[in-house]
């Protein structure tokens, strides 16, 4: 009987936030594949799985993915696509000999997640394999959480852009949804404190850094911290109410 390939998602930071049936597949699973940013081997959703779930006699093995931009109507980057095509070769060998594969991935799976291009190369490489999602909870959630204000009520509207590749369109985005979450912000300060001033909309900013961990950070005037070195995992929420 061939194994089970799992996305599984870890959640934001904080190794509590991880649901209990996350918890469960990773336990379950014997090999966990570990997405890596960096070609040290660091992997930030290893820590977090390690947090809430026993890891020692689990075949850990970490694969780097590379922090390239996707474009969903381009054909994505070679290194992209290679990293995809290693991960899926990887997985569907260990399928192949009866274990299940989880990869942990941070936040939630369906947002902005690698998981689901490796879902796709499994499947384009072995289509009878298994393949499940598990999801997890959000980073915009998480900062939600941790800033105590509501994404959206009543008949709001809410907008979740990807920071890093908004270039021309900020304006419209800024008008055209009651709150808008911008993720990935780490180098888009610059460009989002002064439109947000010319919307009169600094003090309706909130942006969380690393959220769910200990280092946790929350800051209510960006415009102080423009030229800061943000970390990846820096989420910015603007509710207009």
């Amino acid at each position: 009987m061939k194994g089970r390939f799992y996305v599984v998602g870890v959640g934001p930071g904080d190794p509590e936030l991880l649901t209990l049936k996350a918890a469960r597949i990773l336990s379950e699973s014997q090999v966990w594949l570990v997405p890596a940013a960096g070609r040290n081997g660091m992997s930030t959703a290893l820590d977090i799985a390690c947090g809430a779930v026993d890891c020692r006699g689990k075949k850990i093995i970490t694969h780097h993915f590379p922090m390239n931009k996707i474009y969903t109507d381009r054909e994505p980057d070679r290194e992209a696509q290679h990293a995809w095509q290693l991960a899926a070769e990887l997985i569907s060998s260990h399928l192949d000999s009866g274990l299940n594969v989880a990869l942990p991935t941070l936040g939630d799976p369906a947002i902005y997640s690698t998981g689901f291009y490796v879902c796709e190369t499994l499947l384009a490489l072995v289509p009878q394999s298994v393949v499940k999602i598990i999801p997890g909870v959000s980073a915009m959630g998480a900062s939600s959480a941790a800033a105590q204000i509501p994404l959206c009520l009543g008949n709001e509207r809410l907008l979740l852009v990807p920071a890093v590749f908004a270039e021309d369109d900020l304006r419209a985005v800024l008008q055209s949804s009651t709150t808008i979450v911008f993720m990935k912000v780490r180098n888009a300060l610059a460009r989002l404190v002064p439109l947000l001033a010319e919307f009169d909309l600094l003090d309706r900013a909130v942006l969380v850094e690393r959220v769910g961990m200990a280092d946790q950070q929350i800051y209510r005037d960006i415009s102080s911290i423009m030229t800061k070195k943000l970390h990846y995992f820096s989420t910015l929420i603007v509710r207009k109410k």
